[in-house]
């Protein structure tokens, strides 16, 4: 067989599987090539192009793991698969057009195995290894293949100790309320360039203890002791603390360039210009992966966007831009496929290599993803089964008497036992005498301990051999050199990324693009210009020269006055509900002052709020023939906006006070049906003691404004109501617009920030 490399065309690249066909050739021909001993060839020089130097170690490694040592027999030509010999005869013509480059990569590696006998010298077999740790690492389609570099900027190293934690809550029933111990007794640590992983099954007490150490918990509702830099949790820490949920909060309908922008905007500090904050924004989407998917919308439940994976790294891009010196996530791998989850693990620990002290939940991690954490806690019913090296945990639990009877994963192996299931686990002959002594209780219906007797087994293992020590470890003083160091996490002062007016610019803006696309959905604009159309045909050039045709047009405005109530209102009520979950993960980030946000929330929808009224009214308006001069008309507007107002305040102030959709709704329909029956069209004379009900509600000012607009000049009074300026109906409207927000915003003061 020849082994002659043909010519490739001038310009094409040259690629590794060139090199490496060069190479092997070269060791072929080569009157040294010869083999040792072992089998290995003498020399091998790697002369490519005529430059000099040796073949790089991750090469030689594919070389010789690719060798077959089994076969044996005559010449090396001998030796060569008959498939892989005929793909060494390609055509020039292939290997010009780049269609042949795999194949010839493949040929190459396929010549290396003529080799008969062919051995790995002992010094250099401790050193090889099949794949290096970033081979190991599957393809990731959608972060790309570049391993990122992430922020390596100087930051406040923080070392996290945490003592005897233990967590309660009260649990409240109809007749009485009981206590429920949630954690007890949990030590552990982790250190600036780690990853510590909190394992064990659901309802173990991993969301909590997670929030307990990113102090999104009350502190006075902790026993125990947690530390940051041998310092108490201070306000300060928020800026320095990023915190990941499980759930993905972030606004469907913004690209991923703009949420990350927008965050950078907020949280960044003040000193920054916009232009680096945006800038910085570009940066993490650089590390993360994100660049292909950078201009799609995030999307949601009924929003098409980018994948479970890019969601996830723009939910830790959200807390990495700030360059956080902690960082928590709870369970980044739920909903993943292993080679996403893989890559997220990955991308954790290359956080953590940039000085950063990293923690996370993780559910059922692979064998692939539970031999990347460096620590590990255990978790089971609330008690500490186990804290230290994840590499550790199996001969720890291997000397205590459970060791898996068949090859399983080490994380699903500790899982079942965290879960009290033996099934495939060696049971200790002192767990298996405690059953013996014990009462039949104690025992399942299948002869093994029950889950609650292995549980307490693993506790007390736990206790007498190892807790101890760890305690002990814990009251080493923390390596930082410098005493101010420590005495940064002491400092009260809150720091915010922007100013009140830049805050406030920033979430108007955001605002505006968000909700853009349901205000004009084609669902909405059909609704109100079908109505629209209806209401003019309906009454379609009413006459009010006749007393019959005055009472009609008379319900019309009654029936604008209580479409505009009714529809704002039924808008607004889901706007704090909806954004509650957003609201709690900014504001536990200090990302904005509530003030700003409240304002800008409210004053973002003023403007699309006036243009499907706009369209409303002027199909209305000429189809009924209400006045036609310019006058009556923009005051006719003006009413319908100052009712939109009203209405969409009340909305926001039920919805604010509930926090729960189904009672919002339920309240807004009865409080809408009785502002619309005290209106003043249905009734005319109202009972005294009732009377007042009519005072607050705005269909009945904006009802008697609209009288007073369209017929000033026409006549002294309909339908029992006097025609004068209209000043008080004005007033009456102002009122409730900065009255029911004004209700709103104390209600969203005095809701609790919860994780």
């Amino acid at each position: 067989m020849s082994t002659e490399k043909p010519p490739l065309a001038s310009g094409l690249a040259r690629t590794r599987s060139e090199q490496l066909y060069e190479t092997v050739a070269a060791a072929i021909k080569s009157p040294h090539g010869s083999m040792d001993a072992n089998g290995v060839p003498a020399t091998a020089p790697a002369t490519t192009g005529g430059t000099g130097g040796t073949l790089s170690r991750k090469s030689s490694r594919r070389l010789m793991m690719g060798a077959s040592p089994g076969r044996s027999g005559g010449g090396a030509g001998t030796h060569i698969r008959k498939s892989r010999s005929a793909q060494l005869k390609f055509e020039l013509d292939e290997v010009s057009s780049g269609a042949a480059l795999s194949r010839a990569s493949s040929a190459s590696l396929g010549l290396s195995f003529s080799f008969t006998g062919f051995a790995m010298p002992p010094d250099e077999i401790s050193d090889s290894k099949p794949f290096s740790d970033d081979e190991m690492i599957p393809e990731d389609n959608e972060a790309g293949n570049k391993k990122p570099k992430f922020q390596a900027e100087p930051t406040l190293p923080i070392f996290l100790k945490f003592k005897e934690v233990t967590y309660k809550v009260v649990i409240k029933k109809l007749t009485s309320s009981a206590e429920k111990e949630i954690l007890s007794g949990i030590n552990g640590s982790v250190s600036p360039g780690e990853v510590l992983a909190l394992m064990g099954p659901s309802g173990s007490g991993k969301t909590t203890l997670l929030s307990l150490l990113g102090g999104r918990i009350s502190q006075s509702a902790i026993g125990g002791s947690i530390t940051y830099n041998d310092k108490p949790y201070s306000k300060y820490l928020k800026s320095k603390i990023g915190f990941v949920t499980q759930d993905d909060v972030l606004f469907p309908h913004l690209t991923v360039k703009e949420t990350l922008t927008y965050a950078a905007r907020l949280r960044l500090p003040k000193t920054l210009t916009r232009e680096q904050k945006e800038q910085r924004a570009i940066g993490v989407i650089q590390e993360l992966g994100l660049e292909r998917c950078q201009d799609t919308m995030i999307g949601g439940a009924f929003v098409r966007g980018v994948s479970g994976g890019e969601r996830k790294r723009v939910s830790i891009g959200n807390e990495i831009i700030i360059n956080p010196s902690l960082l928590l996530l709870d369970e980044p791998t739920s909903g993943l496929d292993s080679t996403t989850a893989l890559r997220t693990i990955q991308m954790l620990h290359d956080i953590a290599e940039a000085g950063k002290t990293v923690i996370t939940t993780i559910h059922q991690p692979s064998s692939r993803l539970f031999h990347r954490f460096d620590k590990l806690i255990l978790l089971g019913r609330g008690n500490l089964l186990y804290f230290g090296k994840s590499s550790e945990a199996l001969d720890y639990f291997s000397s205590i008497g459970c060791s898996p009877l068949i090859a399983m994963n080490p994380a699903e192996f500790l899982l079942d036992l965290a879960n009290g299931n033996i099934n495939d686990i060696s049971v200790p002959s002192e767990l298996e005498d405690r059953v013996q002594v014990g009462n039949s209780g104690r025992e399942s219906q299948t002869g093994k301990p029950s889950p609650a007797v292995v549980h307490e087994y693993l506790v007390e293992a736990y206790e007498t051999r190892v807790a101890e020590e760890e305690k002990k470890k814990l009251t080493d003083p923390v390596p930082l050199g410098e005493e101010e160091a420590k005495a940064k996490v002491l400092r009260l002062k809150r720091q915010w990324g922007a100013s009140w007016w830049e805050q406030y610019c920033i979430l108007f803006c955001r605002g505006l693009k968000e909700r853009r696309h349901e205000y004009f959905s084609w669902l909405r604009v059909t609704q109100v210009l079908s109505t629209a159309v209806i209401l003019g045909l309906l009454w379609w050039q009413s006459d009010i020269r006749t007393p019959r045709g005055l009472q009609d047009q008379a319900g019309l405005l009654f029936f604008i006055a209580v479409f505009w109530g009714f529809f704002p209102v039924f808008t607004a009520i889901f706007a704090f509900p909806q954004e509650r979950a957003m609201l709690n993960k900014e504001r536990a980030a200090d990302m904005y002052r509530l003030s700003a946000y409240f304002l800008a929330r409210t004053t973002s929808d003023l403007p699309l709020d006036f243009i499907l009224p706009s369209l409303f009214l002027l199909v209305v308006y000429f189809m009924t023939g209400l006045r036609l001069s310019p006058y009556p008309f923009f005051l006719s507007m003006l009413t319908v906006f100052l009712c939109i107002i009203a209405a969409q305040g009340l909305g926001l102030a039920i919805g604010a006070i509930l926090m729960d959709v189904k009672k919002a709704t339920t309240l807004a329909s009865v409080t809408v049906m009785t502002f619309m029956l005290a209106g003043g069209f249905f009734v005319k004379k109202v009972p005294v003691f009732i009377s007042w009900i009519r005072y607050l509600s705005f269909n009945y000012h904006t009802y008697k404004l609209l009288l007073k607009v369209q017929y000033q000049d026409f006549a002294q009074s309909i339908d029992g109501m006097r025609i004068d300026n209209g000043f008080t109906e004005v007033v009456a409207l102002v009122v409730m617009i900065f009255g029911y927000r004004l209700l709103a915003y104390l209600s969203l003061r005095q809701m609790k920030i919860t994780t």
